[in-house]
């Protein structure tokens, strides 16, 4: 039977030392291995190629038949790990926290126990007609979101 922690460990130690990084491993009914993994910089075919290559080396299909898919998480798929957070600082997310509404803005800033998005938004202000750009932090601890998405957008970057 091949076990997760095995797959999970030569993973690791195939991506040890590169920009690259383990996200998750699930071994399902019929040996189904499917391996998630991200890049610091960009997430290559040839990346993915490559361990998927090792993996298959080090199993034996004659001992027991497996299918095995390595690919990056998709680009709908929740940030998981504090690495993930950390290669998309500078970039517009979308956080659904535990207790109230979503919110989306720019991943400022990473820390180890939370991250912090700004949001920008046109507000009157009282005397004037005109609107002016006003920008709020908000700091939210990792176990206090459901999800965090990076939002894809090909428009130009905000000003």
């Amino acid at each position: 039977m091949i076990r997760t922690e095995d797959i999970r460990a030569l993973a690791e130690a195939h991506l040890e030392g590169t920009p690259g990084f383990l996200v998750d491993v699930v071994v399902s009914d019929g040996s189904n291995i499917r391996v998630i993994v991200d890049h610091d910089e960009n997430t290559s075919i040839e990346f993915c190629m490559g361990l998927s290559r090792h993996i298959e080396g080090s199993l034996d299909r004659e001992v027991q038949d497996f299918s095995l898919d390595v690919t990056s998480p998709g680009l709908d798929q929740p940030l998981k790990l504090h690495r993930q957070y950390l290669k998309n600082v500078g970039r517009d997310v979308a956080v659904m926290p535990i207790e109230g509404a979503k919110i989306e803005g720019e991943l400022k800033a990473v820390e180890e126990d939370h991250f912090v998005v700004q949001t920008r938004e046109k507000r009157r202000i009282e005397g004037r007609k005109a609107k002016a750009w006003f920008e709020e932090d908000h700091t939210f601890a990792y176990g206090d979101v459901h999800w965090t998405k990076v939002i894809i957008s090909f428009n130009k970057p905000r000003a």
